[in-house]
């Protein structure tokens, strides 16, 4: 789930101790074995897309042989590849939260049923496609601990590797790219000597709903249950929370 970034880094806390890492590790590495099929490469140094998937893998403590694995079968005998869509569903969550969710399967029809009734039961509404696409953007976010490294040191090594821009949302520094530069600020990043508390390849809204706890509940359950769901990859939505809210329920 990626809504307002500040919740982006609290989630990325919780998703440390996730109880349904099982599943999480599942989703990687469909999203690994498909990105090497459709890549024509299991080298990510060749194949960015994949690249990407590897990485996002590793942040999750997914163990390499799992990683070789998933690339394997996606450089082998493809059939499991060749069975997978992305498809996209674009829908409104409580008072009006646009929600983009992002699939990969092998049953559109059950997907759709599956993503239909989560919305239905949850207070939500599908919509048609591109009803709520034209809100976001396909960004990176890199989140670097504030306590540990100086806005300057953080802005000279992310600035001069292509990064667009550097803030500070609450505990973290934000450094925010283009998808194609990612990998390359995370890298100076990380050259630079500077440790990562997250990083993600993201939708950023254009504008964010301001939320209060009751709807902010509401709101959290319904894209919980989608992100619960064996066939979503990513789920986003442009609320905005407040830091107490968000501390409370985060907790």
């Amino acid at each position: 789930m990626s809504g307002h970034s500040k919740w982006a880094g609290i989630k990325h806390k919780k998703a440390l101790v996730d109880a349904k890492r099982g599943k999480e590790y599942g989703k990687l590495s469909r999203a690994i074995t498909v990105a090497a099929k459709e890549g024509g490469s299991g080298d990510p140094k060749h194949n960015a897309t994949l690249a990407a998937a590897v990485q996002k893998a590793k942040d999750a403590n997914m163990p390499n042989d799992n990683i070789d694995r998933a690339i394997k079968k996606g450089i082998g005998a493809g059939a499991d590849g060749d069975s997978y869509m992305h498809l996209t569903y674009e829908g409104y969550g409580p008072n009006g939260v646009a929600v983009y969710v992002i699939v990969l399967t092998d049953n559109k029809n059950r997907t759709a049923a599956d993503v239909r009734h989560i919305f239905d039961r949850s207070g939500g509404k599908l919509g048609t496609d591109g009803s709520v696409s034209w809100i976001f953007e396909r960004k990176g976010l890199i989140f670097v601990d504030t306590s540990r490294y100086a806005e300057e040191e953080i802005m000279l090594a992310a600035i001069e590797a292509g990064a667009e821009d550097v803030s500070t949302e609450g505990d973290v520094y934000e450094v925010r790219t283009e998808p194609v530069d990612f990998m390359a600020v995370r890298e100076a990043l990380t050259e630079a000597g500077i440790e990562i508390t997250s990083a993600e390849l993201t939708m950023i809204p254009k504008n964010t709903i301001a939320l209060d706890e009751a709807d902010a509940k509401k709101t959290l359950r319904l894209l919980d249950a989608l992100e619960d769901n064996d066939d979503v990859q990513e789920v986003f939505a442009n609320f905005d929370i407040p830091d107490e809210i968000m501390q409370s329920l985060a907790g």
